[in-house]
């Protein structure tokens, strides 16, 4: 929450993955999709009136966009800070520049949140009021700081000037006479520094820089580096592959769009991060053989697998031994009893332990079972492999 004088405003802050960036549809080229939006709502409460809830209009959308261009440049880049960023800002109370508060809000914000912004930035609206002679000429004037509603109208200008304690980022300038001599800009522009620098000061009293860690609510991540050829592979047929990953494990799986091979895992779980990263490591790490497509470890003969069931059938289940390589655990080898439902045994997406008990040569296909792999973890062998008895 920020206020200033008779002005109050409350920003929030949500972070995304990269993914939940807005898609830019431009007649002209340009940028394709945007990371960072600022939201400007100015409900009709905040200036004592009462009114519809409607659409944003010239006036939202004019102030949001400035505050939002005003922040933009202390944001950390995006191979630094791989997050889509939403500033909402709510305008509880109007009497002065709400577009320079959403900047303050924002900014604060933006830190309480963890952005590992380059600079603080803060807002201040300036205004003119002058004297002419007949001629038009301007014989008196003088600059006012922050100026509140009834300066704004009777006044001759609104300077708005956001920016950090080394620079300008954004500005607005709206006027009611015609031309500004460049004596009274200089004027306006030092006197809005100098609010500028006091209200960063008292900004940086309450909140003195981005905290060091994240919220425990918004989503960890992780990046990889996998081989720009293997792409595809992740991606899996018509997104087969990914979304699995994704349906599997929990977390969310972003690929960079620049064909770098980079990889974004997000999760606020650290077991759903792990599993997905293990996935894309064994799916993307290379190696080929028998027990379905995909570049992970193939499927060894007589070896114990803690699987994921992937798939339930009447016949039995299908159980992902390692990343892309899954078979086929009949229902017969569920259990050392009869099964008459797979799902009496087994629920999708569960992780049991199975044996590979056959590779097809022809088709690889593969042959699992649960019941061998039950009884070789509690220390026996299968039937079929008991030694004969010793003669007497």
């Amino acid at each position: 929450m920020f206020q200033r004088g008779d002005t109050q405003n409350i920003a929030i802050v949500t972070l995304g993955p990269t993914k939940e960036a807005q898609d830019m549809d431009g007649l002209t080229g340009g940028a394709k999709t945007k990371s960072f939006i600022l939201h400007y709502n100015f409900p009709p409460f905040s200036v004592g009136e009462a009114g519809r809830f409607i659409g944003p209009g010239r006036r939202e959308i004019g102030h949001g966009a400035l505050a939002e261009r005003s922040l933009v440049p202390v944001l950390p880049p995006e191979d630094a800070f791989p997050y889509s960023i939403r500033v909402v800002s709510e305008i509880m109370a109007s009497n002065g520049s709400t577009s320079m508060a959403s900047i303050c809000g924002g900014c604060l914000a933006l830190m309480d949140a963890g952005v590992p912004i380059i600079a603080p930035v803060a807002g201040i609206s300036c205004g003119l009021m002058t004297e002419m002679d007949a001629t038009g000429a301007i014989t008196k004037w003088t600059t006012i700081t922050d100026i509140l509603g009834e300066e704004d109208h009777f006044g001759d200008m609104d300077f708005k000037v956001a920016g950090t304690t080394k620079g300008i980022t954004g500005f607005q300038l709206d006027l009611k006479i015609n031309g500004l001599p460049f004596e009274i800009a200089k004027t306006a522009i030092f006197q809005a520094r100098d609010a500028r620098i006091e209200i960063l000061r008292t900004m940086l009293a309450s909140l003195p820089a981005p905290r060091a860690d994240l919220s425990k609510f918004a989503p960890r991540i992780q990046t990889i580096q996998i081989d720009p050829e293997k792409i595809g592979l992740l991606i899996g047929p018509g997104g087969k592959t990914i979304r699995r990953i994704t349906e599997t494990t929990g977390a969310q799986i972003d690929i960079a769009e620049d064909d770098s091979g980079k990889v974004f895992v997000y999760s606020n779980n650290a077991e759903a991060m792990n599993r997905a990263i293990a996935e894309i490591d064994g799916l993307c790490g290379g190696g080929s053989g028998p027990g379905g497509g995909g570049g992970g470890a193939p499927i060894e003969n007589g070896k114990l697998y803690n699987g994921r069931v992937t798939g339930i059938k009447d016949f039995g289940a299908f159980v992902e031994c390692t990343p892309g390589k899954e078979g086929l655990c009949h229902i017969s080898e569920l259990a050392d009893f009869r099964v008459r439902r797979t799902e009496d045994v087994v629920k999708m997406g569960e992780m049991i332990w199975v044996k590979c008990i056959g590779i097809d040569e022809r088709s690889g296909k593969v042959r699992l079972s649960r019941k061998a792999a039950m009884k070789e973890m509690e220390g026996q062998k299968p039937a079929d492999s008991a030694p004969a008895p010793a003669a007497q």
